[in-house]
């Protein structure tokens, strides 16, 4: 009876399939055909049945949702059938784990990733709309800080494109990142409002809801069975609730999933409470539940900012996990398979708490084995640590998590247990180094350290950039490489060229398709053909005239956003990137301090002329980052207006710096700032996004610097400052920045200047706890490095005079900056920590081709918004 009822079922749901592959063949035509006309007719359908608009009351943003609407339903095949083949084939998949997901626009994206960019665009403008106008309402999810973010986002890209069965996992912040405003040259931070008008590319999942539990104390228990048990009775309980965004591989027909989460209250109104007179109380649980995933990154220096974001991140991987387990077991895998079905990947220290949280779910829920949980999680995940310095490796008081997850801390406690036994018998006797290895910080506070937890649980640490590994080894993990020299390994980051290259810089992709063809567009390392043209007069004059449009477009948008009028002509300098004291943001501006000087000095000296671009957020606590934002400005109010200068210098401050913003600078720029103190930065992937789009670095051999200076060849490289052993001999010999202040009469005067009130209007106060960390701490080696700074920016004047040579250093740069693509970093994961395959996604149609001209009741939309 159950068999025959079985095979009755199945024998229907091959009927429906059936039924459902000749419906939409029978629809490719009018509802995902790629033909002008029907992508004509599909936006207006879209238009009137999903905007309920015509022309006459559509806004700019109805025909952007029409667009995309039209866009989402041709990704919607591949989204289904990549989602089916995975479930057929239980595909093993990768579990990117991150806080931070900075995807930018995905209307561009998606529509190169078909291949249909020209015909929508022409679709579009036979209607008589401006497509241009179209892309740029798209608002961005501003879902991520920077680096760490963009990172994810380009692996998610490189994923999909190399067909690696993967799900992205995290947070839908409500609100993201903060929009940054100016007011009088200081950062003001205003709400992201980013869903406030809706997200086509999202649908929400509702019945893959789960449960997170917060608070509360724990009981134990023997079971029938006679077993030892433990349950968390709970304060709290909150619901998370999926939201999808399909992830387009270029020209594949894989969609990945970004599954974000997004949390709510069980019961979102107490009717007892409304009934009883407490109206506030009445919402109360869907208030607190809804502030988890409210806004990104909340301010951590209160006892309830720490509280709000470890909820944050213990909810998210709670969500992730307990969704991952309903895969698993609902691809009729047992539980002791879900290392082989599952390659977790931590982004940074944010999700690390989930090694605990999946040993709960096995230990508590599943009731497995310590031993046989402990082995399924190490086997599961892997950790990328990002960062050197200390402060930024997350830790917990011990205190919070008592209270936040009490159940979790009793499970640290005996993972730390087994864990010091494992030291005490590999370094007997070495007391010291079982303090500095524990999961808990006993000095001070005691606190969990989270990073440790994270090597512990993971069979693979990696690093992102080959010096960011090495001082991982012999600094900041190195009794952790002492113990597992096994686990460790280098991953160097690297960037999409789908986005930074095909669609922010359309110009240069198709003068480098007609030298070498387009495959190098998905095989990075085939840039190399380009050096064949490097000496090519016209091959030269077709890159500058490139570089030259995208510089100009760029100025049209600078004279927009700011009221200032640059030279495409002169230097576009860029630094673009967040503020953070060790970036050294400050170091570029003592150097135009430094030429401007020059100038007050000999109105008439012979000065390249150069314009000096910045872009980037501080974190709203961090005074003096700001600090430095307000510098810029000072600065430029003063250079920008006075008639000494006479055009040759000019300071642009770029606000709300985002990917949308960064589409406009990395193909406009001539010089890449990349000036961090050595030994500090992870890696950097703007450095390379600046690269591949022919701008020529200046840095330090600091974080990936190092191996783009290997690769395009350190004649095509300007490098000064100090290494990261000479800071550190430096540092232990006691570094006085009194002896560099004092010797060097351009960095004194640019620093008497800046404290004389010179650039703030008579006002010594405002920047003197700037000057004074300079001048008595200098904890980033700023005035160290200051006159090797000024003298390789002479070389840099020199070498861009040289229009021909600067042009082949450019050409050299792109063509030997290939290896930093995300898809070859994406494919050593998946051979040297994942272990994975690619699963190849087959449409049992193809509507890739156009389909035939058909007619159409389409009409003419003036740009007015009116039917002609």
């Amino acid at each position: 009876m159950i068999h025959s009822a079985s095979v009755k079922s199945s024998q229907d749901n091959q009927q429906l399939n059936d039924s459902l592959v000749e419906h939409e063949i029978l629809r490719t035509n009018h509802r995902t055909g790629m033909s002008v006309a029907d992508l004509k007719q599909a936006f207006l359908d879209n238009l009137f049945y999903d905007q309920g608009k015509f022309p006459a009351l559509a806004t700019q943003r109805d025909y952007y949702m029409a667009l995309a609407y039209t866009v989402r339903d041709r990704l919607l095949q591949r989204w289904n059938h990549t989602a089916a083949t995975y479930t057929e084939q239980g595909s093993r998949t990768v579990a990117y784990f991150s806080a931070e997901f900075l995807m930018g626009p995905q209307l561009g994206k998606n529509l190169n990733s078909l291949g249909i960019y020209n015909q929508v665009q022409t679709a579009i403008t036979e209607l008589g709309l401006d497509f241009e106008v179209m892309l740029a309402e798209e608002a961005e999810p501003g879902l991520g800080n920077g680096g760490l973010g963009r990172l994810a986002a380009c692996y998610l890209d490189s994923l999909a494109t190399l067909e690696i069965p993967s799900l992205g996992y995290g947070i839908r912040y409500e609100f993201g990142i903060f929009q940054q405003d100016l007011q009088d040259g200081w950062q003001v931070e205003k709400t992201d409002k980013w869903l406030r008008l809706g997200n086509p590319w999202e649908l929400k999942r509702p019945e893959w809801e789960v449960e997170v539990k917060f608070g509360g104390h724990t009981d134990t228990y023997i079971d029938d069975k006679g077993c030892y048990g433990v349950r968390w009775i709970p304060d709290q309980v909150v619901s998370g609730i999926p939201y999808d965004t399909p992830i387009l591989g270029y020209q594949t027909a894989t969609a990945n999933t970004l599954r974000l989460w997004t949390a709510e209250a069980p019961e979102s109104f107490n009717f007892e409470s409304f009934n009883s007179g407490d109206y506030l109380g009445a919402v109360y649980e869907k208030v607190i539940s809804e502030n988890i995933s409210k806004v990104l990154y909340p301010n951590d220096d209160s006892s309830q900012g720490k509280q709000l974001r470890l909820t944050q991140q213990y909810f998210f991987v709670a969500c992730s996990l307990q969704d991952m387990l309903r895969i698993l077991l609902g691809q009729g895998f047992p539980l002791e398979k879900f290392a082989d079905k599952f390659a977790v990947q931590l982004n940074d220290t944010h999700p690390a708490i989930a090694v605990v949280e999946l040993m709960r779910l096995f230990v508590d829920e599943h009731h497995l084995g310590w031993e046989q949980a402990w082995s399924i999680t190490q086997r599961t995940f892997g950790y990328t640590n990002h960062t050197l310095l200390p402060e930024a490796l997350e830790r917990w008081p011990v205190e919070l998590f008592e209270h936040l997850l009490p159940r979790h801390l009793q499970l640290i406690y005996e993972i730390n247990h087994r864990f010091i036994d494992e030291v005490r018998i590999k370094f007997p006797g070495d007391e010291a180094r079982l303090t500095r290895l524990s999961l808990i910080d006993e000095t001070g506070e005691r606190s969990i350290r989270m990073a440790h937890l994270a090597c512990v649980g993971s069979h693979t640490i990696n690093g992102v950039a080959a010096l960011h590994t090495e001082l991982l080894k012999q600094d900041v993990l190195q009794d952790f490489y002492a113990m597992y020299p096994h686990k460790f390994q280098n991953k160097t980051n690297g960037v999409t060229p789908r986005r930074f290259m095909v669609l922010s810089n359309p110009k240069l992709t198709d003068l480098i398709t007609t030298k070498i063809g387009d495959q190098w567009i998905r095989s990075l390392e085939q840039l190399q053909q380009l050096e064949v043209f490097t000496d090519d007069p016209p091959f030269q004059d077709s890159w500058r005239e490139v570089k030259l449009n995208c510089k100009r477009e760029l100025a049209v948008l600078i004279q927009q956003q700011t009221g200032i009028i640059v030279d495409p002509n002169s230097m576009f300098d860029i630094l673009i990137k967040r503020f953070h004291e060790y970036k050294r943001q400050h170091l570029k501006v003592l150097h135009i301090i430094a030429l401007y000087n020059r100038i007050k000095a000999n109105p008439d000296i012979d000065i390249t002329p150069r314009t000096f671009i910045f872009g980037g957020k501080a974190a709203p606590g961090y005074w003096m980052a700001k600090l430095i934002i307000k510098l810029i400005n000072s600065v430029a109010d003063v250079v920008n207006r006075d008639p000494d200068v006479r055009g040759r210098l000019k300071v642009v401050f770029m606000k709300n710096f985002s990917v949308k913003l960064a589409q406009h600078l990395y193909p406009a720029a001539d010089l890449s700032e990349q000036i961090s103190t050595a030994g500090k930065e992870a890696s950097g992937t703007g450095n390379m996004k600046f690269a591949l789009n022919g701008a020529l670095t200046v840095g330090t051999l600091d974080g990936a610097n190092v191996e783009i200076r290997e690769q395009v060849g350190a004649e095509n490289f300007f490098l000064f400052g100090l290494t990261t052993e000479q800071i550190y001999e430096m540092r232990s010999k006691g570094y006085d920045p009194q002896t560099y202040y004092q010797s060097n009469p351009e960095l004194k005067l640019a620093i008497d200047r800046i404290s004389s009130g010179f650039f703030s209007s008579g006002d010594t106060e405002v920047f003197k706890s700037l000057t004074d960390s300079l001048l008595y701490h200098d904890p980033y080696f700023l005035l160290a490095d200051f006159q090797s700074y000024l003298n390789i920016q002479e070389q840099v004047d020199l070498a861009f005079r040289d229009t021909a040579r600067w042009t082949q250093m450019s050409v050299l740069n792109v063509a030997r900056a290939g290896i930093f693509s995300s898809d070859r970093a994406i494919q050593e994961y998946c051979d040297q920590i994942w272990n994975i395959k690619p699963t190849k996604v087959k449409l049992p149609f193809s509507n890739s081709q156009e389909s035939p001209d058909a007619p159409t009741n389409s009409k003419q939309i003036s740009t007015a918004g009116k039917i002609n």
